[in-house]
């Protein structure tokens, strides 16, 4: 038996196929994949994730402790409310987890971490958040439910009005603001449009019915995965881990170097990773039947040393198999990926590969 979520009889009496995922007991479908795929790139469909850790932070030295703690910069986030998508880093660049970090005030920031890194996440942040007097709490009371696709902040509407918070409708992309016990941003791992909920435990099931009633349909981890790698979205454990660095795994972007003088975790490591050269993580299309998965290898011409699919699956919306994979920095557009013993074409491609429902890749 796994941890459950607020949510789980209600997902058991809704017919999911349930799942052990990270310790949780969750739902990978409640019966087509396919149809709650298209459901959230089309109109609106909802995931329970409430078993991503919620992780307040507060105290004078908040910002102080997650320049630190933090690959990305905080002081970057000036206006209440502004979110930042950042990695936590060991001392050799290795990444502990990826996550989301929210700016409410000057004494509270909120950090949403990922479910399977939860044990080693909470106990990275609290040794290190002793210098600096910040405390760090838990919200082990919260329920968190995304609501993703184009009609996702209209079929959202009733739900936030009857919870009278309307305001959260004119939230702007990548914020999120408190409204008493509700916390809403406009944040999600689809590629779509739509906001993560986060509410009282006790409040989740009764908001999972109304959004149903509106025309919102459930969606399970199924789902989630095809959208997140449509979109080009990381996995950690799978496109980054403790023995990747940022560089090597997609994420130069969320480094912020700039301040040179500010001291954050691993930096020195990257800083010699970026001197030295490394590997990059690329999108892939792949050119012939088949599928592509996990641990695949991947050749190049002329190109020492093989790359590797770090996630793959089928699009349902570009109807092809597309992956994430590791490659050599020097690697050109047209590769061979060993599928079952044979060698299969590939096409290197930048992500995302879908974005707001539309292909951005010709296939």
């Amino acid at each position: 038996m796994g941890l459950k979520t607020p949510l789980y009889d209600l997902h058991v009496e809704l017919g999911a196929k349930i799942v052990d995922f990270g310790g949780w007991d969750m739902p990978l479908h409640y019966g087509s994949q396919i149809e709650e795929h298209h459901a959230v790139r089309r109109e609106a469909g909802m995931f329970d994730v409430s078993h991503m850790a919620v992780v307040d932070l507060t105290g004078g030295r908040s910002r102080e402790f997650l320049r630190r703690l933090l690959a990305n910069d905080v002081a970057r986030l000036s206006e209440p409310g502004k979110a930042l998508y950042t990695c936590m880093l060991k001392p050799d660049g290795g990444v502990i987890d990826d996550l989301i970090a929210y700016f409410v005030s000057d004494t509270w920031f909120r950090l949403v971490v990922n479910a399977g890194t939860r044990d080693k996440d909470l106990a990275w942040i609290r040794m290190h958040a002793e210098g600096f007097g910040v405390e760090v709490l838990e919200r082990t009371d919260l329920g968190m439910i995304a609501v993703q696709g184009p009609q996702a902040r209209r079929k959202a509407a009733d739900l936030l009005a009857r919870a009278q918070q309307p305001a959260a409708l004119e939230i702007k992309p990548f914020h999120a603001a408190a409204f008493g016990s509700w916390f809403v941003a406009r944040t999600g791992y689809t590629g779509e449009d739509g906001f993560e909920i986060m509410i009282p435990a006790a409040d989740a099931a009764d908001a999972w019915r109304r959004l149903e009633r509106g025309g919102v349909k459930p969606a399970g981890l199924g789902a989630r995965d095809t959208l997140r790698l449509e979109a080009g979205m990381n996995l950690y454990g799978n496109d980054m881990d403790e023995q990747h660095h940022p560089l090597e795994s997609g994420l130069a972007w969320t480094v912020a170097f700039e301040p040179a003088d500010r001291d954050f975790i691993g930096r020195e490591a990257l800083l010699e990773a970026r001197r030295a050269g490394c590997g990059r993580l690329v999108g892939l299309l792949l050119e012939e039947r088949g599928v592509l998965r996990s641990h695949q290898r991947i050749l190049a011409p002329d190109i020492e040393g093989d790359g590797e699919v770090t996630s793959g699956t089928f699009s349902p919306t570009l109807n092809r198999s597309i992956g994430l994979a590791r490659v050599p920095q020097a690697t050109g557009v047209s590769v061979k990926v060993e599928i079952r013993g044979k060698l299969h074409a590939a096409r290197v491609v930048k992500t995302p590969f879908v974005r707001y429902g539309k292909a951005m890749i010709e296939v």
